[in-house]
């Protein structure tokens, strides 16, 4: 298949999953980068701890490092989006929503391709739109990560503390 076909699916996906489940992206984006943190502090260790937690079903199923690291990447997002479904509310927040979701698609591709199976990530990696996308990771994950704040930095309640109507 066309890996300019493969990276626009992996871009886009999450980017209609989120605006149509009205899941919160900025949320999903820190899930995301969670998610990285896992693969680089668990992931090493992590085919280790699951060969002795299942040494029965090692002739059945033999999970690669890399599929480890794609569960331990995508793992928090699933949850955090399944969790977030409809937590946007209002029109404006929906669009503005498009933001951290692009942001979310973008940064998922520059983490999860480098884990899928070697045929399909080297046709990626090696293609031009890959190479824009790997050169503009800067900003992708700066810009992404300043808008995810300003959302959540939004969110916030209204009104003083303490200050309550009687009714």
């Amino acid at each position: 298949m066309n890996p300019a076909i493969i990276l626009g699916a992996i871009i886009l996906l999450p980017v209609i999953i989120l605006m149509l489940g009205r899941i919160s992206a900025s949320l999903v984006f820190l899930s995301l980068c969670l998610g990285n943190v896992l693969v680089q502090y668990v992931g090493p260790e992590s085919s280790n701890f699951v060969n002795l937690l299942t040494p029965q079903v090692q002739g059945i199923v033999n999970p690669t490092d890399n599929n480890i690291r794609l569960f331990l990447l995508l793992t928090p997002v699933v949850l955090t989006s399944i969790f977030m479904i409809k937590s946007v509310h209002g029109s404006l927040k929906m669009i503005l929503n498009i933001l951290p979701a692009a942001g979310v698609g973008l940064l998922g591709a520059l983490l999860v391709v480098p884990l899928l199976p070697s045929g399909i990530s080297s046709d990626i990696l090696n293609s031009d739109i890959y190479s824009q996308i790997k050169k503009a990771q800067i900003i992708i994950v700066g810009g992404s990560a300043v808008v995810c704040l300003l959302f959540l930095w939004m969110q916030r309640p209204k009104g003083g503390h303490g200050k309550h109507k009687k009714h």
